[in-house]
């Protein structure tokens, strides 16, 4: 099962701040597991939409050079309510530093004025060639499949 947790980019500045928003359907898989007769978006999915926030802001500040870019550590990560299906969540991550193969952010998701989720966290950026020259070609689909989803979610 593949997790898209960004629907669409409505601001970003460069290298500074990025707002992105997702809406939580009932037809999405885990919603059957997660819990059948309380079906919410689960807590870790509302992280990993912070973290897929924050990575967009990494890719659009460094010209998408990484193929890679994960998670490296998460602290402070509070979970404030339930988010259930036919609402939206808009993701607010703030840059603290991204240098070249690392970054932090704070981010915070909000649905109805209300906090669902905030997180202190840190990414790593790399390519696969950095340790296997033979892998650049593959480095450079990623990287071009990347930029195709920018240009379904960007706001610019």
């Amino acid at each position: 099962m593949r997790y898209i947790l960004i629907d669409k980019v409505v601001e970003i500045e460069t290298g500074r701040h990025i707002k992105a928003v997702k809406n939580v359907s009932l037809s999405e898989e885990y919603l059957a597991d997660h819990f059948p007769t309380f079906p919410v978006l689960p807590g870790v999915l509302l992280l990993e939409g912070l973290i897929e926030s924050a990575s967009w802001l990494v890719r659009r500040t460094e010209n998408f050079t990484h193929s890679m870019i994960l998670l490296e550590q998460a602290r402070n990560v509070k979970y404030k309510s339930f988010l259930a299906p036919g609402t939206q969540i808009e993701y607010t991550v703030e840059a603290k530093m991204i240098e070249e193969n690392i970054s932090s952010f704070t981010g915070v998701g909000v649905s109805n004025g209300q906090r669902i989720v905030e997180a202190r966290f840190g990414l790593k950026h790399f390519n696969l060639a950095d340790e296997n020259s033979a892998m650049a070609s593959v480095d450079a689909g990623i990287i071009e499949n990347l930029k195709t989803r920018w240009n379904l979610l960007g706001s610019e």
